[in-house]
């Protein structure tokens, strides 16, 4: 009983007529009147109020004597968020007093409250008072585990239900610890403990079906609700809104638009479509399935449409491009009284940005800016993508200065913008800023910023991202290592990237990259035995794996291994989309199999500019300038723009035919579609030009240049001056070239062998010591590894001189010249029957053929004659110096060090067509009686 109050003062203390306390007032009365806390009708009920009934108790003696009024007491403090409070009530009472009932209060409190490590703390003190928990403990316990990510606690809870008979009696604990298991990524433990359950209720498959969903298992998801759907006998395991709502996450995960669709007829059949998370969830699959139309159907559907529906019907249309309905959409949000939030703007920001509308974009942005959204983060970020899509790299740069705070999202899009705009030295100088200022960079960071070092051939500092990747915890990150594979194969050091792809979890983007660094080094062979090694491991192969294989075998020029992977490309159901069908026909031109490259043509109904000059260069390849020229005639008929490559195919088909007329009339062509000549335009027209001994025409088109020329262009004049025995004017020319260009030593050799052709030995001699005193000097042919080369055929030939070549990169840029050491005196010139020319630019074969022998490398070359010229192209291997494939495709150069020994020779054979000519390297690896090159002659 209450001692006694005047009635003043407690009248004084609740005014209100529900907190009135009789004068005489049992606990039984105290119990119901802080029931009225909880009451609806206690809307107007106050922590003050609180306080100054839990004050009364106190002074009446009741607080510690009646453990359901302490129970009331902490409840009511955690439900007016004073957990605090809660614990002074708990900590306040005897020990002998703090029952179950008790410790589950002032656990609850806690965890109502979001304090889950001071939640789990107090179920430990519990277990140190000895007192057992019952089934409302564990869950309450457990879900605090989950939700703090503690499975180590977790599964120590889970121990000690298994001793006690908890788990087989309660559901709902079961449940509590699918939860937790599935909340720490545990699901193999989730399932487990579910069908060990032996009543599994709505809790315990809801559990399920999400913890699948966020574990990226939502195929798995979509199973179990399948399951919940069959075994669902009753009103307890039949699908709730919060099971629906996973199973909806699911199929916009997976994008399963007919799941979707057969989930919402459920919904629309068991009568829970009128649930708003439901209509939510519903129209969020819509939209991210893309599916527009029954997104605006479900957006109708929805009868109070908060920000969350407005969003998604926003994010359909921007995913699709339809900016102008998002525009509409958002101000009739703004009509309707609602408020845009930053997801909503930013997916706004993001669709302008994907689409390119620069002008709506930036109209946007100022509303941004008067709505005060430009500190929002997403906000923030989702501009700063939206201009470096826009390239204008200058207005995401102020930006990004103006914003105090940057996330890790803000700095790695920078980073990328300016790797994907060409600017690689400041996306590595912005990573160095980060790393300065000890903001912890992520993966994406490291990927940017070695891409960056990729292209910009920085090495150095991309082992030094190696080294730190490898003292961190992304060391495993497969992203990181396939930009490593990537970098390291451009530079060309395969043994690192090998190393790397070895140790790394291999994705098809992994095998995809290191095919590509081995495509890029030259060793085509290696990248087709690392596509046969990914069909063994049982890896399907993606778009960008066949165009990496077929890439391989055209420039090996294997007719055998492109057909197999053209038979595996059919068999395995793969669509030919037009990019591969264009590789496929550059392929078959290489391999010499026209007429299939021609059938491969044929079946493309929508031709795009690369598939037309595929098919042309194609032609020109093999010396059909007639055909090449049908092509094109058809490729303006059908409206196709062609560009600079269809022009560079065309006119190296005229110059390998001698279609001078076809040629210049090709060449003004290109005015017509607004295409500036380049270098190689302009080398092609000199090389046709000045073949057919029109060295004039050629020498006013080159001083016409409107460019510098390089020398691409410089050689097919020299080399021209050369055929034609035009040596004053091929004098005259060089020392232009040598003007123009001084640190190219290939100008030097070519003077000095004209010289040496007419004997001027001292002139010869004078351009080889310019040479020595720019530092130019090739060294000698031994130091050089040179190899010679001798000529074999049906014919008898004396080879009285050495046959080297230059090999400098300098050199090849004037169409891989070789250098020919004349005898210096006239009687050795005499016996010097063969008469060396250089290399015509972008030469195109006739035919390709392939022999390898034993006797180390062996080449067969198909003659191509045209204007008393033989003109070649390669394929062999050449093991000795460690290269597989030897190839010219235009200006495709697989190695160069071996171009430098092929070279074009002039009145040398007759002009018969077929006539086939071998290679030998005579510095091989083999045993027989040659060990020099000099006066070497054979038959």
């Amino acid at each position: 009983m209450l001692k006694l109050k005047p009635t003043r003062l407690l009248k004084q203390h609740f005014a209100s007529p529900h907190h009135q306390l009789l004068f005489y007032s049992t606990s039984n009365y105290l119990n119901c009147h802080l029931n009225s806390f909880l009451s609806t009708s206690a809307a107007s009920s106050t922590v003050k109020s609180l306080l100054q009934s839990h004050a009364l108790i106190i002074t009446s003696g009741n607080s510690n004597n009646n453990i359901f009024i302490s129970s009331k007491l902490i409840s009511l403090y955690a439900f007016f968020n004073k957990p605090h409070c809660s614990t002074k009530v708990f900590d306040s009472l005897p020990v002998p007093k703090k029952d179950v009932f008790l410790w589950n209060s002032v656990i609850k409190s806690h965890f109502s409250n979001g304090n889950y490590s001071e939640s789990f703390a107090y179920y430990l003190k519990m277990r140190l008072s000895n007192t057992l928990p019952n089934d409302f403990t564990v869950p309450m316990v457990v879900s605090a585990c989950a939700e703090l990510r503690w499975d180590v606690c977790g599964r120590y809870v889970h121990g000690l239900v298994l001793k006690s008979s908890l788990f087989v009696l309660s559901s709902a604990v079961g449940s509590s610890f699918v939860f937790m298991y599935a909340k720490c990524g545990s699901m193999g433990d989730a399932h487990l403990v579910f069908d060990e359950m032996i009543v599994k209720d709505v809790v315990a498959w809801t559990a399920l079906v999400i913890g699948c969903v966020q574990n990226g298992q939502s195929e798995k998801g979509l199973e179990c609700l399948r399951d919940m759907h069959r075994v669902a006998e009753d009103g307890d395991t039949r699908p709730n809104f919060r099971t629906l709502e996973g199973g909806f996450q699911a199929c916009a995960n997976l994008c399963a638009l007919d799941e979707g669709k057969c989930l919402h007829g459920f919904v629309v059949k068991t009568g829970l479509g009128f649930n708003p998370l439901v209509q939510s969830s519903i129209l969020s699959m819509y939209s991210r399935c893309g599916s527009v139309g029954d997104s605006y159907a479900s957006f109708s559907e929805v009868v109070d449409k908060d920000v969350i529906s407005w969003t998604s019907i926003i994010s359909v249309n921007a995913r699709f491009g339809l900016m102008k309905e998002c525009l509409d959409i958002f101000w009739e949000m703004q009509v309707d009284g609602l408020c845009a939030d930053g997801i909503l703007i930013s997916s706004m920001v993001l669709g302008f940005g994907n689409f390119m509308s620069i002008c709506e974009g930036k109209a946007f942005h100022g509303l941004i800016i008067r709505r005060n959204f430009l500190l929002d983060q997403l906000v923030h970020n989702a501009l700063l993508s939206m201009y470096c899509k826009f390239r204008i790299l200058s207005m995401a740069e102020k930006l990004f200065i103006r914003i105090p705070n940057h996330s890790i999202e803000s700095w790695n899009i920078m980073v990328r913008g300016y790797c994907k705009m060409g600017q690689e030295a400041k996306a590595i100088e912005l990573f160095r800023k980060m790393q300065q200022l000890g903001i912890e960079v992520d993966s994406n960071s490291l990927v940017s910023v070695i891409i960056s070092c990729s292209q910009l051939g920085a090495i150095c500092i991309g082992r030094s991202l190696h080294c730190q990747i490898a003292k961190s915890y992304m060391a495993d990150n497969t992203s990181i290592a396939n930009s490593l594979i990537d970098m390291y194969g451009k530079v060309g050091n395969l043994t690192v990237a090998w190393r790397i792809f070895n140790k790394t979890q291999r994705d098809v983007i992994t095998w995809n990259t290191m095919m590509s660094a081995y495509t890029c080094c030259g060793h085509f062979s290696e990248a087709i035995a690392l596509f046969d090694q990914m069909l063994l491991g049982n890896l399907m192969p993606d778009l960008a794996t066949l165009l990496t294989v077929v890439s391989a075998c055209s420039h090996l020029a294997s007719w055998e291994e492109g057909e197999r992977i053209h038979c595996y490309i059919k068999e395995g159901g793969y669509e030919l989309c037009q990019s591969l069908v264009t590789a496929l026909i550059d392929m078959y031109a290489k391999c010499g199999q026209i007429e299939k490259s021609r059938e491969l043509f044929m079946l493309i109904e929508e031709k795009d500019v690369v598939s037309w000059n595929a098919m042309i260069s194609g032609y020109a390849m093999h010396g059909d300038a007639k055909s090449a020229l049908q092509i094109f005639q058809q490729m303006e008929e059908s409206k196709a723009k062609p560009n600079d490559l269809t022009f560079l195919s065309l006119l190296n088909a005229c110059a390998h035919a001698g279609l001078v007329e076809e040629g210049k009339f090709l060449f003004s062509r290109m005015e017509h579609y607004s295409i500036k000549p380049n270098l190689k335009h302009y080398a092609c027209m000199t090389d046709l030009l000045g073949r057919l001994g029109n060295l004039q025409e050629a020498e006013a088109l080159v001083m016409s240049m409107p460019i510098s020329p390089d020398g691409g262009v410089w050689g097919a004049l020299l080399s021209s001056c050369l055929v034609h025995n035009e040596t004053e004017m091929g004098i005259r020319i060089a020392k232009r070239a040598i003007d123009s260009d001084p640190e190219n030593d290939g100008y030097y050799i070519l003077i000095s062998n004209m010289y040496s052709s007419m004997g001027w030995w001292e002139e010869a001699e004078r351009a080889r010591e310019m040479m020595k005193e720019r530092g130019l000097m090739l060294a000698s042919p031994k130091d050089e590894a040179e190899t010679a080369v001798c000529l074999v055929c049906k014919y008898f030939f004396h080879l009285p001189f050495w046959l080297t070549a230059a090999c400098s990169e300098k050199t090849y840029g004037l169409m891989g010249s070789g250098s020919l050491l004349y005898p210096k005196n006239e009687a050795a010139l005499h016996n010097a029957s063969i008469v060396f020319s250089f290399w015509p630019y972008q030469l195109q074969p006739l035919a390709v053929q392939t022999n390898c022998s034993t006797l180390g490398l062996v080449v067969i070359l198909r003659q191509m004659v045209s204007s008393s010229r033989l003109f070649v192209q390669v394929y062999g291997s050449l093991c000795s110096l460690g290269i597989s494939c030897f190839m010219a495709s235009g200006d495709e150069i697989v190695s160069s060090v071996f171009w430098y020994r092929v070279h074009c020779f002039r009145s040398l054979l007759p002009a018969s067509q077929g006539t086939e000519i071998f290679l030998f390297d005579i510095y091989a690896p083999i045993k027989h009686e040659y060990n020099a090159p000099v006066h070497f002659d054979i038959c």
